[in-house]
């Protein structure tokens, strides 16, 4: 799961040198500002075929959070 999140984000940001952990918070850490987030909350749930609500999307803080979210 962590490898296929990585793969999105590097291609939604065009940098391959991001690599995430399940601690990497998803806006500061990747540089992301709140309309990004948004787009890129968007591919996601296209890829894997889920809906994440706003109010969800506001305590999504890390890269495990998202996982935990897609996973469960």
């Amino acid at each position: 799961m962590l490898e296929k999140l990585q793969k999105l984000v590097r291609e939604y940001t065009g940098d391959n040198s991001i690599t995430l952990t399940g601690d990497t918070v998803i806006l500061s850490n990747m540089g992301l500002n709140s309309y990004e987030l948004v787009e890129l909350i968007c591919i996601i749930e296209n890829e894997f075929n889920i809906e994440i609500s706003d109010r969800m999307i506001k305590k999504i803080k890390t890269i495990q959070d998202l996982i935990d979210y897609i996973e469960g």
